[in-house]
């Protein structure tokens, strides 16, 4: 019998089942088309046979990490949420892709990246509470600088203002008439291509609902889809229908890295350990070069006599 499938995952939080975009995209289009795998919600991406997330262990052991492989692998697999579309809608599917991708896909990743005010608040505040110690000294750091260089990669070869206020105002101007779009083409239906869900709906609930859901101290683009209507239904309509019990998930407890032994990863005490140690060595040796400690060599003090050395040599013992 064939091991199941295996989704690896983000964690929930903000009341969504997951707060990262990649991973809630694919978790979406796993339920839309009741694909049968095995979750793993985690807050350490370590935790990861690929070492990020989303990622998925096949049937036959093979790891896929980029979330278009993992929905593709998944349409080979028989579940396949576009079966039913004709041609002119897969067509439209892959037009709307692209749509989002361009104009929504950077200034989501300015509002919770990029955005000073957000990022401190909502995204690293989230990402340092939920991930075990100590990789929430440097990953969410880490993260951040991953995706401000996705952000640079998508706007580069494009004709942009050299000034980053009127970039930023040009590119939330695109985002809103991009939200404006999809809200004429969804209109009164309960999905983009009717009455069931294919894999543009995934990606757009994704982009969508973390938008939505989230609190945001700074929420230029959220106050305007908040006044699209048929897409703040369209959401809550999905995560009611699909997520019922996820959608209510809080940011999960800071994870010790004493963990009990009975874990589900059998190498899980091991690598809490080496973590531990690769982030006390980390932080001492940053301190050392930093000057903040300086080592300096003393010359012992000589004690007279015998007794001082028998007494050296027992604290040695001991």
């Amino acid at each position: 019998m064939a091991a199941p499938m295996e989704l690896f995952c983000w964690a929930g939080g903000w009341g969504l089942p997951s707060v990262d975009l990649d991973s809630l995209a694919v978790l979406t289009y796993a339920r839309f088309t009741g694909a049968p795998l095995k979750m793993h919600k985690i807050t350490n991406p370590w935790r990861s046979p690929s070492g990020a997330l989303p990622a998925l262990r096949t049937s036959l052991g093979e790891v896929i990490s980029v979330p278009h492989k993992i929905i593709t692998h998944l349409r080979k697999e028989k579940y396949n949420a576009d079966y039913d579309l004709s041609a002119r809608q897969g067509a439209d599917t892959l037009a709307f892709m692209s749509l989002l991708e361009e104009k929504l896909l950077p200034v989501l990743i300015h509002t919770f990246w990029v955005d000073t005010k957000n990022y401190v608040e909502v995204t690293r505040k989230w990402y340092a509470e939920a991930m075990p110690f100590p990789l929430n000294f440097f990953l969410p750091g880490r993260m951040q600088r991953q995706h401000m260089e996705r952000l640079q990669l998508l706007l580069c070869g494009e004709q942009r203002p050299e000034s980053e206020d009127e970039l930023e105002k040009e590119l939330y101007q695109e985002a809103r008439e991009c939200l404006t779009l999809l809200s004429q083409r969804l209109g009164s239906q309960k999905f983009f291509f009717g009455d069931a869900p294919a894999s543009l709906d995934a990606f757009v609930f994704s982009y969508l609902a973390l938008l939505l859901q989230t609190k945001l101290p700074s929420g230029k683009l959220q106050a305007h889809l908040r006044g699209l209507h048929n897409l703040c239904a369209y959401c809550t309509h999905i995560l009611s229908l699909y997520f019922p019990w996820d959608g209510a998930e809080a940011a999960p407890p800071r994870q010790t890295p004493a963990g009990p032994e009975t874990e589900e990863e059998p190498n899980r005490r091991r690598n809490q350990v080496l973590s531990v140690l690769a982030g006390l060595v980390a932080m001492v040796g940053y301190a050392v070069l930093s000057g903040i400690v300086s080592i300096q060599r003393a010359a012992p003090a000589r004690t007279p006599g015998t007794r001082g050395l028998g007494m050296a040599e027992e604290d040695e013992d001991e």
